[in-house]
């Protein structure tokens, strides 16, 4: 596997080392003993997938502690503009993102560590998006930003997303108070 970091500390975009044949490919999507030689020392314990059509945003949400989560996201069918915000106030890039595409062609995976909040917008029908958590999900921790948030300013390239209702009342970016 392939390991590299983003300008922003933490991000980290892994690249599967893929073997095709006329059968078809095969990769490891996960190998605790790479991910603990390259930096990545989470224990996951949940598993998520998620099905959608093309248009979809789910975003930008975060579980603060004590269920905050580390992600090990990739895409399994489809593809997707996956997004990580730093919300680490004393970080030197709080309130910056990183973007990717993440896609079943590909077949990059994306570790985002606790302190990020994450959404993505799906670009083909019948995606299939599926993620690794280092901690279970907690309802009275969650909490998200407002996903076209302007001081974000992140270019999802799409004017009108199907969002759910809670990511439609999204806090503002200026008004949210970070516990990281």
């Amino acid at each position: 596997m392939k390991f590299s970091k983003t300008e922003i500390e933490g991000l980290v975009i892994i690249e599967p080392n893929v073997f095709e044949d006329d059968r078809g490919h095969f990769f490891e999507s996960y190998n605790k003993n790479e991910f603990v030689e390259n930096g990545i020392d989470s224990t996951f314990v949940q598993d998520n997938q998620s099905l959608s059509e093309k248009g979809v945003l789910r975003g930008l949400h975060f579980q603060n502690a004590p269920f905050a989560q580390a992600k090990l996201i990739r895409v399994i069918t489809g593809s997707v503009l996956d997004v990580a915000v730093d919300i680490r106030k004393n970080s030197p890039t709080y309130g910056h993102h990183q973007s990717i595409i993440l896609s079943s062609s590909n077949k990059k995976m994306f570790f985002i560590p606790e302190g990020f909040a994450h959404g993505f917008l799906t670009l083909e029908n019948n995606t299939i998006f599926s993620y690794k958590c280092s901690n279970f999900y907690n309802t009275s921790s969650e909490d998200s930003i407002l996903w076209n948030d302007k001081s974000l300013n992140i270019n999802w390239n799409f004017d009108k997303p199907l969002l759910s209702e809670k990511d439609k009342i999204a806090q503002n970016f200026n008004n949210f108070v970070s516990q990281f």
